[in-house]
């Protein structure tokens, strides 16, 4: 028994040897092919760097995608009162893969330049524009100077210039060098036929916030992008994320089925017969409004409790009114998810030629207003599916297409098709000032200070702005037109059909 054991534990051992060798000889194989590639890899490099030193070229260096913060120097801005050098002017390692084009509404901004296309813009234009103007806005090698005539209301100017600062941060080097006017207050300035009758220097370019189809001005967008201390109005970034969130807590069909508008009456005849609309103000008759007035003294005294944007979507519709001109709170109104009663406008500002009647909002009449916004709840209570559709077309326009990075773009191709206009070299005044972050924010306080801090940019983008669309043509133009106002027509005339069989029945 002993003698079998052994026998068979030499006959188990007898194959060792082979498994072992077999190993052995597939490790060496690995090895080598292992040893020829990291070989041949060496080589391969060893070659590309001797053609590069051969050739008298830098060898190239391997872009990452590292981000630099810069934010901001106050310590530094308080002892010495200059602004910091170490923010770049210029940035390379941008991710081309990010190429999208701009939304259509950017096509207008070679219509809002169209008049200088055939003189170009001389200084002598622009100077004609002073008249009007807040401040002289100069970018000379990627920095920002100012020329400061006179006070705007509130701190628009103040925000506007940190809004033009934030976009120089953002795409250090790819802002071309400008000279422009801005006036900060309402209302468009110049009008058309004005300064089209000879002689005359020459149309002259003012930015603004809003124009109207009369006027010259050059649309720009306003100072809430960036904050609005003054009525607790966050940054918009800040701001589209709140709405996005109240939006979520009522269901559109689970919604108030009433329109709803808060604002200050008082500051146009428009808004004074808004309010006779209100179940308040009329005997027997409800016009399925509820309308509120601000006293924004009040809400500062209360800390903006009934303010809030992102609580007031509970209501199936919004209604959008200007005031003594345009109206900041458009594109809140319109990020609702609810569709918008929008009351026929004069004014447009950067982004309103880019929506349409019907798609993303609901006409209504500037006279016999009362009975226009019945008949739309009425028409919007009566086909939920429809009137939720444009409600949701309205906020995501606002939430997809104007978003601050398409804010900010609007901004770099309108300030790069402005320049291409200038038919002179932007200088420095004697009393104009740099601008920088620091300049702006490190002597502020409060919500001013808090908003400033919230919408600085602290590093350069690595997305490539968006491609800018072609102009439109003629026809193009007229299309838009005609199908504009061949919508609000439709809508008219259902609403003359409902009113007159309401009169049948009573």
């Amino acid at each position: 028994m002993k003698d079998l054991y052994k026998d068979k534990c030499k006959s188990i051992n007898r194959f060792r040897p082979s498994i072992g060798h077999q190993n052995n000889a597939i490790t060496r194989l690995l090895v080598l092919v292992a040893v020829f590639v990291l070989g041949f890899m060496f080589m391969m490099v060893t070659c590309w760097l001797n053609l590069y030193m051969f050739s008298g070229q830098p060898i190239p260096k391997f872009q990452t995608k590292e981000v630099h913060d810069f934010p901001l120097e106050c310590l530094a801005w308080n002892k010495t009162l200059s602004c910091p050098n170490n923010y770049p002017t210029t940035h390379d390692n941008l991710d081309h893969s990010s190429f999208n084009t701009c939304p259509e509404y950017f096509r207008w901004i070679h219509e809002d330049l169209r008049r200088w296309r055939g003189t170009g813009i001389t200084r002598d234009m622009v100077e004609v524009a002073k008249r009007s103007a807040h401040f002289r806005l100069i970018i000379l090698d990627g920095k920002a100077y100012v020329e400061t005539f006179r006070k705007s209301i509130q701190t628009r100017d103040l925000f506007t210039l940190w809004g033009f600062q934030q976009l120089l941060r953002l795409y250090p080097g790819r802002i071309p060098d400008v000279e422009l006017m801005f006036d900060c207050d309402d209302r468009p300035v110049f009008n058309i036929k004005q300064y089209f009758r000879r002689p005359n220097p020459g149309p002259p370019p003012l930015f603004k916030y809003c124009s109207d189809p009369w006027s010259l001005d050059i649309v720009s967008p306003d100072w809430s992008f960036w904050g609005w201390p003054e009525t607790n109005l966050k940054p918009w970034e800040m701001t589209l994320k709140d709405i996005k969130e109240g939006n979520k807590r009522v269901n559109w069909k689970d919604r108030i089925p009433f329109a709803y508008w808060r604002g200050n009456p008082s500051v146009s005849p428009v808004r004074a017969d808004l309010v006779k609309c209100n179940v308040n103000n009329t005997h027997n008759v409800d016009w399925d409004t509820r309308l509120f007035i601000q006293d924004w003294i009040n809400e500062s005294v209360h800390g903006y409790k009934n303010s809030n944007i992102e609580d007031q979507c509970t209501y199936r519709y919004k209604i959008y009114i200007e005031g003594w001109s345009w109206s900041v709170s458009e594109k809140y109104i319109m990020a609702c998810d609810s569709p918008t009663l929008y009351i026929t406008p004069r004014f447009y500002t950067f982004f309103a030629r880019g929506m349409s009647p019907l798609q993303h909002f609901w006409p209504i009449r500037s006279t016999d207003m009362c009975k226009s916004l019945k008949f739309a709840i009425e028409w919007g209570n009566n086909h939920t599916s429809k009137a939720q559709e444009i409600g949701e077309a309205s906020s995501r326009f606002i939430q997809e297409d104007m978003k601050m990075e398409y804010v900010y773009d609007y901004m770099l191709h309108l300030l790069t098709e402005y320049a291409k206009l200038l038919k002179f070299k932007p200088t420095l005044p004697p009393n104009a000032v740099e601008l920088c972050s620091e300049s702006m924010v490190c002597f502020a306080d409060g919500k001013w200070r808090r908003f400033m801090e919230d919408s600085l940019v602290r590093y350069p983008t690595s997305a490539t702005p968006c491609t800018m669309p072609p102009p439109y043509d003629p026809t193009t133009i007229k299309a838009i037109i005609d199908n504009r106002t061949r919508a609000i027509k439709q809508v008219e005339m259902w609403e003359d059909e409902y009113w007159k069989n309401q009169h049948l029945k009573h």
